[in-house]
């Protein structure tokens, strides 16, 4: 196809009189390349031209404006990305900073256990506890310095809390630990004397009526049970839970004391010179009276025997007060294999108490 020449003439019209200034147009013709066509004319007017014009302008100037802000848009969508991935990247290390004060927190629930551990070792033992801790045997830490504040804050502020008080707890604790590991090695005959197991294993056993004051279930009167009763099925083996010597086994005669003879079935193991233990309701005996045990050692089965409602196991442990009197004590104190619900309110009453008053003492010849 070509295009043909350009001609700037008035439009073909018959002449008009004089009047406002003629108009213009533009003539464009186009000729085929095949001559036996016809050639086309394509005429603009001034209104066409300048409408056209202004498009053009504007097409010019939009995409001068385009190019102008290509590079910040361009930016901001990087910008946008990095956003995104810094926000990713946020969430991946609040998500470890969580795990994170959650593995702190099972750690100093593991240092809390060994703190009550300690405490009730100490006890055992009759150790004096060191002054100037806080409750549960240790000083508060001080509070650490807050970060700037972010959607993490709190979890940081108590992941330090935390890490303080663990330090500060697993400090102390070795500082304990050494002591009761000089005690026991001038002193092993207390620590296998300590009656610090429980006399029942396993997990097939209830604990049913504490130590302290209660009802009696046969008088309905109000008295002070000096042990614990654990249900448990008849047969469960009972262990001795400290070295000793046998020093009852079997029935005690009534008519030499009715509150022994009503734990039916009975052993009473003299753990050095410092405890007593006792193991009533028993359905067999398996020592007799002189014996040495050790811990660990059968004594017996767990019976109906004395006043009894239903199978279960009588113990006490009595320890040597001042005056040589074996008084009963709690227990649950001595208890180191099993964790007990608020032990930490059982070792301050037992720190601050001095046990129960109205109890039967000893048998005669126990405990001399």
């Amino acid at each position: 196809m070509r295009i043909g020449s350009l001609h700037l003439w008035p439009p073909r019209r018959p002449p008009a009189p004089p009047g406002p200034r003629e108009s213009w147009s533009i003539e464009v013709q186009i000729h085929p390349s095949d001559i036996r066509r016809r050639v086309r004319y394509l005429f603009l007017s001034r209104t066409e031209i300048t409408l056209g014009s202004a498009l053009v302008l504007v097409y010019l100037l939009a995409l001068a404006l385009a190019v102008a802000v290509a590079p910040g848009v361009i930016q901001g969508k990087l910008n946008r990305q990095e956003y995104y991935s810094l926000v990713a990247e946020r969430a991946r290390r609040g998500d470890r900073l969580k795990a994170l004060v959650g593995r702190m927190e099972q750690i100093e629930e593991r240092a809390a256990a060994l703190d009550l551990r300690m405490n009730k070792i100490f006890l055992a033992y009759n150790l004096p506890v060191a002054p100037g801790r806080g409750e549960g045997g240790y000083p508060f830490p001080a509070e650490p310095a807050g970060p700037a504040e972010s959607i993490y804050s709190g979890a940081i502020q108590r992941g330090n809390r935390l890490q303080a008080g663990v330090g500060e707890r697993l400090g102390v604790l070795d500082t304990f630990l050494r002591q009761v590991s000089a005690f026991e090695r001038v002193s092993p005959e207390v620590v296998t004397g300590t009656p610090a197991v429980s006399p029942l294993r396993g997990s097939r056993f209830v604990l049913i009526s504490p130590f302290g004051r209660r009802r009696s279930p046969f008088t309905k009167e109000m008295e002070t049970h000096a042990g614990l009763d654990f249900a448990a099925p008849q047969g469960t083996p009972v262990y001795a839970t400290g070295d000793g010597v046998v020093a009852f086994a079997g029935a005690y005669p009534p008519s030499q004391g009715a509150g022994w003879w009503r734990y039916g079935n009975l052993v009473l193991v003299q753990n050095g010179d410092r405890f007593v233990t006792a193991f009533g309701h028993c359905d067999t005996l398996n020592v007799r009276a002189g014996q040495r045990v050790r811990r660990g050692d059968l004594l017996g089965t767990v019976g109906n025997t004395g006043w009894s409602t239903s199978p279960h196991l009588h113990y006490e442990v009595r320890r040597k007060g001042p005056n040589g009197a074996y008084r009963p004590v709690d227990p649950l104190i001595y208890i180191l294999d099993h964790r007990w619900p608020n032990e930490e309110r059982l070792l301050a009453r037992a720190r601050g108490g001095t046990g129960p008053e109205d109890f039967a003492p000893l048998p005669p010849r126990i405990g001399k």
